[in-house]
């Protein structure tokens, strides 16, 4: 700790924490967030245990005020003349706003963060059993965090994949959040898996909706039936049925399997590399589009290369934490 530090009194510094925090978040939501501005984002957080303590508090307040609602609601209206001091001043206001609030709830000050959080390491799983009596399976290299507030039903999937079997409450619905995305439990067993800024949702049973509120888009909605997967980018959103036995392929991993029906090589490696930290590796365009079909352990590394050598007359050389595939 440096001297500068040394001098300024623990509130002081906390509420500087505070004010950082509220400065992110309503930065976040004023509707002009960049992968940039992400990063900058996730280094901060990771300064710190302070840090992230005081942003997801932020954060959950955030979600629950109905006054803030209206407050980003004018933020991305499309028909907001682009004056620069307007939009400056509507984020100063959202930041006074979170600020005010952070002195006027105790929650910040004495009680524990308002989620708890859970995370599984590359070819980990984990099954969380809720008290309302839903489940949640976490696949590999995932992070999750459910709420705490009493009567409310939300999670945050903030990486990886989960699995949900939600028992279903009318009057209390269901909700994952992940990225600019919300899923909405209608009785359902479905799958959600957010790659970087790519979200896939796949439907096995019941009914689920899809709301998708892009920065610099019109709110989207889709609602799902048994088979749908949806797939959401940063500039689109798709939707496409597949048969029961691809879905039930989909979730091999669920009992630690991996399964290929003619998938290309390239594909299989990227599923494989998930699963563990032994990287593999193709760096010839012609070998990663080669087929293969079969069931694997997740973490059965040797026996994936094994075929490879035995059915495709592939090279396989091992380098540290990387087994590189060739001709």
């Amino acid at each position: 700790m440096s001297e500068t530090e040394k001098m300024v009194p623990p509130k002081s510094r906390a509420g500087d924490i505070k004010s950082q925090a509220a400065a992110w978040l309503s930065r976040a939501n004023a509707g002009d967030w960049s992968p940039e501005d992400q990063t900058r984002l996730d280094t901060w957080l990771a300064q710190s245990t302070a840090h992230r303590a005081a942003y997801w508090r932020l954060e959950a307040a955030w979600d629950e005020a109905e006054r803030l609602r209206v407050l980003r609601a004018p933020l991305l209206r499309p028909d907001m003349a682009p004056d620069p001091r307007s939009f400056a001043q509507l984020k100063i206001a959202a930041v006074a706003m979170v600020i005010a609030m952070v002195g006027a709830v105790a929650l910040f000050q004495t009680q524990a963060p308002t989620t708890l959080r859970y995370a599984t390491g590359i070819g980990g799983r984990q099954v969380l059993n809720l008290s309302d009596g839903s489940k949640i399976e976490l696949n590999t290299n995932t992070i999750l965090r459910v709420g705490k507030i009493a009567g409310q039903r939300k999670v945050w999937l903030d990486k990886g994949e989960a699995f949900f079997q939600i028992k279903h409450d009318a009057a209390h619905p269901f909700t994952v959040m992940t990225g600019d995305h919300k899923i909405t439990d209608l009785g359902t067993k479905f799958s959600v898996r957010q790659d970087g800024d790519r979200l896939k949702v796949t439907l096995v049973e019941g009914r689920a909706r899809l709301d998708s509120t892009r920065a610099w888009s019109r709110k989207q909605s889709v609602d799902l039936s048994p088979g749908d997967v949806v797939v959401a980018t940063t500039n689109s959103l798709s939707l496409l049925r597949k048969p029961e036995k691809a879905l039930n392929e989909e979730l091999g991993w669920r009992k630690g399997l991996l399964i290929f029906d003619h998938t290309t090589l390239a594909e299989a490696v990227a599923e494989m590399n998930r699963y563990n930290t032994q990287k593999l590796v193709i760096d010839d365009p012609l070998v990663s589009k080669l087929t293969v079909d079969g069931t694997f352990p997740i973490h059965a590394v040797p026996e994936f290369t094994e075929v490879a050598q035995a059915v495709f007359g592939l090279r396989v050389e091992t380098r540290g934490d990387r087994t590189l595939i060739s001709k």
